[in-house]
This record gives structure tokens, sequence and C-alpha cells, in this order.
């Protein structure tokens, strides 16, 4: 369709358009993570005779959204016609053309090199300080000291006394696309401690991007939904049909996602993923069951389910908002934390698995499904406590950092007929109470 006619931008067109910009930008911006981002570090601590030395951290500082297995990738385009001489800590996956390099040849000659993490098993000689975690960045809220990785590179090439020139079109796959890098710009110099901390080091210059995350721009089916049960109701609440795309099983399969088909555009499922064929057709399954409700506290059991017969989630993490968690809560099986949040009515909390325990949710077989599962205690705000109009149920659940989908509200289980809410015992014993007081008064009268 063309946006011009005759000097005109056609209404429809331009409606599309912004409709396209805004929601690409809202998207970008999490309320649950406000802050949430990868940012890219150019340090250079020392000068060369035709370049530089630099030390390039990438830093995760999203709550709750991990790098996983392959791990990043990060590209750049030179300014000039720099070549890297060496590195170590990670590696350009491609040397390029260095035919006019006689006697030293350079690590990579291309003007646009893509640069991999080593895994952690890498030989002394590759590596560098806090290098080599095989590409893998662990959310900030879930442990902070694995959530950066570094590398160190040699850049040569440059005219004498240059100062180095700042790549351009930073990109970075984490693992796969979503994220948009902002220019790299001059910043502060980085300042860091020696001596025991009696005495400051500052590099000769650093040079920042800042990495945002957008699913929207990730072009992501979803990868996860959401079932609902309680105990007051026997009929469970399934996924959503259709939750994470639907396709038509064979005759004799019992996947509905096979070798070789096509997939959701989703970093979740890669080509030799196979998905056990159910109505929700999703790889993950969270289950929120309301379990008891006591006096002072209640107890719900949540449940995260692999259907993936061809793939582990390692260091998987679920993030929940929900009313009750502005109160204290207790989870039995899983680490958990509640994450500050910006311009949220309700609180959010982050589970994930404990360490030697279950930070592995297994795949799935023909017999069973891989699982992880918790209780966790709430105590009741007695004034906001309700079990009506869905207060129960979650507002959003994320897997891994991506949205799950989550039944309508006129789907979730419902409270016996007549009942307005479902009180402690003690308060029904004391309505049975002022009853049977009353039917008293009246066979007096």
């Amino acid at each position: 369709m063309k946006l011009i006619v005759s000097g005109q931008i056609r209404p429809l067109a331009l409606v599309s358009a912004l409709v396209l910009v805004f929601r690409s930008l809202s998207d970008c911006y999490d309320p649950m993570d406000p802050n949430g981002n990868i940012t890219i570090t150019f340090d250079i601590y020392k000068w060369t005779i035709d370049g530089y030395m630099a030390r390039v951290t990438i830093q995760n500082y999203h709550q709750y959204r991990h790098v996983e297995k392959p791990g990043w990738k990060l590209g750049w385009t030179w300014a000039r016609d720099e070549v890297i001489w060496s590195m170590s800590g990670a590696f350009a996956t491609q040397q390029g053309n260095c035919s006019s390099y006689k006697f030293q040849i350079p690590h990579s000659c291309k003007k646009q090199p893509m640069i991999l993490d080593f895994p952690p098993e890498a030989s002394p000689e590759n590596r560098s300080e806090d290098c080599c975690r095989g590409g893998l960045l662990s959310s900030w809220a879930i442990d902070p000291s694995k959530s950066f990785s570094s590398f160190e590179i040699q850049v040569g090439h440059l005219e004498g006394n240059s100062t180095g020139y700042a790549p351009l079109n930073l990109t970075l796959m984490a693992p796969g696309p979503g994220y948009t890098c902002g220019p790299v710009i001059d910043t502060e110099p980085t300042v860091s401690s020696d001596i025991g901390g009696r005495r400051e080091v500052q590099v000769f210059r650093t040079w920042k991007s800042t990495c945002t995350y957008s699913s929207f721009l990730a072009n992501k089916a979803p990868v996860c939904c959401v079932s609902l049960s309680t105990f007051y109701n026997p009929l469970i609440t399934s996924c959503p049909t259709c939750s994470c795309g639907c396709k038509e099983a064979g005759p004799n399969t019992s996947s509905c996602i096979s070798e070789g088909a096509a997939l959701p555009q989703s970093d979740a499922l890669s080509d030799t993923d196979v998905v056990q064929c159910t109505d929700h057709n999703c790889p993950i399954r969270v289950h929120w069951h309301l379990k008891n409700n006591y006096l002072d506290h209640w107890r719900v059991k949540l449940t995260v389910s692999n259907y993936n017969y061809k793939r582990n989630y390692s260091n998987w993490n679920v993030l929940v908002q929900h009313p009750g968690f502005g109160q204290s809560a207790m989870a039995y099986s899983f680490n958990s934390s509640v994450l500050p949040t910006v311009g949220l009515e309700d609180e959010v909390a982050l589970f994930w698995g404990i360490d030697y325990y279950n930070t592995e949710l297994l795949q799935a077989d023909k017999d069973q499904l891989g699982s992880v599962t918790t209780e966790i205690l709430l105590k009741k705000d007695m004034v906001t406590f309700t079990l009506g109009n869905g207060w129960a149920f979650p507002r959003r659940i994320y897997f891994d950092g991506e949205s799950c989908q989550i039944p309508l509200p006129d789907k979730f289980p419902v409270l016996p007929s007549g009942s307005l809410s479902l009180n402690p015992i003690p308060n029904l014993f004391l309505l049975l109470t002022i009853t049977l007081t009353l039917k008293l008064v009246n066979s007096w009268l």
C-alpha cells in the first residue's frame, strides 16, 4: 500500500504507522521492571602504537529476564578501518580478509565482527577476568554476581595518536532478536579501586550503549500459558485454546510441533523441539491452585510443567503479579523475592529454583511431564482479603521473562452459588451462632 497519494498521507496508513510506533515504544517499557536493560561498556585502559586495548563488559540489569543458551552474540560496525589484533575471554566468529597483513595476522579483519563468549571450560590462554560463561547471564534480582561478562580486545590499524572511534550500529542477540541498542556514546570514565580500596584507578576513556528488549520487535509467539483451579470449585480453568499457536497433529503422532515444521517466531522453540500436542500447544504451562483458606493466611500451589520433549529449561524463573503479595509470603520449594515496580497497583513476586535441587525444569517424556512445584503461604490483610471477583488469581504471569497467556476473568473458577466470599471457619461459626440466637428469640415472642 502506498502511504502518500497526491501529496497527502492516507489516514488509515498514518494511523497504522502510529499504532506500530506506539506499540513498539510501550512494549519496550516494562512497569514490572522499569530499569531493565543490558548495558555494553567499552573501557579503554591502554594505548598502543596503532590503537588501544579495551575491556568490554556486558551487564544484564533486567530483574527477571536472563540470557539463556546458546548465549549472547554481540556485533558492531567499525567507524574506520580498525582490526582486532587479539582477544581474550571471547572470540570473533570470522577472521575475514587479512591478506594485506604479511607478518602479524589480526584475530579479525571484519568490518562488522560478531563476538561470542567462551564456555566455562575455556583454556587459560583464552581467558580473561570475569569471562567465559558460555554466553549466559543471570538476571540481576536472582544472582548479580553472574549477571555480567567481560572480555578484552586489542584494536589497531588506526592513525598515529588516535584516541579511538566509538563503534557504530551495536547489535545484541540474547540469544535471539528483540534487543535494540542505542548509540555508543562517550561517558564518564570508569573508576575502580586498588590497594584494598585506598586508591582509585580510572580508565582513559569509556563508551557505553544501552540495549532494551521488546517482545513485539522479537515477533514472539507466546511460550507459556496459565491454568487455574480452587478448593471451592471442582472445575479446572484450562489454558486458553491455542495459546501458543495451533497445528494439526498427524494421525499417528502426539506432537503438534514436529521437526522441520514451520514454528512460531520464538527463541524458546528450536528446529529440533517437539512439543506434546495439547489444546494450548505451549511448551510451558503454569498452574495456579488456590489450596486452602485459613483464619489469618491462605495457601496456593504453584506448578510449572514442561511439555517440550527435547528441551530442559535451566535457571528458569516465574514472575507473578498478585494483590496478595502486598503481605508477607513464604515459598517452600522455590526461592522468592518481591520486586520493586512503577505504576502497578499490585505487588510482583519473582520465584526461581533452589541450587542443586530444582533449578532445572526437565523435558517431558512419554510417561510424564517435567515439572517443578511449590506451595506458597500468604498472610491475609483482613481489610482487603476476598475470594470474590477473581481476587485470588494472578493479574499477570511471566515465565523466563515472557508473558504467559492467562484465561479471561469470565473463565475464572467461580464461588459456590449464592456465596459472595468464603470466610474463615470462625466467622462462619459466629454467623451460625447469631442465626440460632435469633431463632431462639423469635420462639419466645
